[in-house]
């Protein structure tokens, strides 16, 4: 079931098809976002935008005016704005799935964020840019780059919504993952010593020539970063294969 989502607002500027209006309602359903916003809309409530939601009449009865972009982001603590072209002042440009992580991981139930997109023949001005962290950038043809502001809000609401659902699992994983304590130099130094004596137990090293192995196999564990109950378990593998051994060179030395 999709949780709607109210943290990420989207903001249109100036549109002048009340259709567009419709298009990116029904689009912000779809990717389960709620919190349309717009500024000076030509024509706004229409019946033409009811027509074109297809079902999204909800998002667009809840959809808040204003009459300035600042007034539409004032509370909000990031806003990404939406360019098809360069810009001769340098904004930090984001992809659409850069973008999507941005927004989500920023985006608080107190803190809500805006993804801004421009006028249908101009988009977003450079005062209205100015009020922008970061734009969002489309890939697209080079010699075709215009994007219909209803399927540029597709493609970048349907990264939001991949970048939530991420989000969601990798919370509810950290959540029911039982986190092990992280070893001390003490602790790591006993197993140095364990390894080393399993090592020359099972014959695979001479205690003599030790010391340039034992100095990769501690960069290698070094590296690795075992928790505590890995750990546990490298220890007890060592001590099957020193009792293994053990009980190997016993059996020779016993008469049958």
């Amino acid at each position: 079931m999709c949780k709607t989502n109210s943290k990420i607002r989207v903001v249109m500027v100036e549109t002048t098809h009340p259709g567009n209006i419709g298009a990116v309602a029904r689009v912000m359903k779809n990717m389960c976002l709620s919190s349309l916003y717009l500024v000076k809309p030509r024509t706004f409530p229409s019946e033409e935008a009811i027509a074109r939601s297809s079902g999204a009449v909800d998002v667009l009865e809840n959809a808040v005016v204003t009459q300035s972009l600042e007034e539409a982001v004032a509370d909000c603590v990031l806003v990404v704005g939406t360019s098809a072209r360069q810009r001769s002042v340098n904004w930090p440009v984001d992809t659409p799935r850069e973008s999507a992580e941005r927004l989500v991981s920023v985006a608080t139930d107190e803190k809500p964020v805006a993804l801004v997109f421009g006028r249908e023949s101009s988009g977003l001005t450079n005062e209205e840019l100015d009020l922008c962290q970061y734009l969002v950038h489309i890939p697209s043809n080079p010699e075709y780059s215009s994007l219909n502001v209803a399927m540029a809000a597709q493609v970048l609401t349907y990264e939001i919504l991949l970048a939530h659902q991420q989000q969601e699992v990798t919370e509810k994983s950290a959540q029911t993952e039982e986190v092990s304590p992280q070893l001390t130099s003490g602790q790591m130094q006993h197993f140095y010593r364990h390894l080393e004596q399993a090592l020359v137990d099972i014959d695979f090293m001479d205690m003599r020539q030790s010391e340039k192995l034992m100095r990769r196999l501690k960069r290698l564990f070094f590296r690795a970063d075992p928790s505590e109950d890995e750990m546990n378990i490298l220890r007890g593998i060592l001590s099957a294969a020193q009792g293994k051994r053990s009980m190997t060179s016993g059996d020779k030395r016993s008469p049958k």
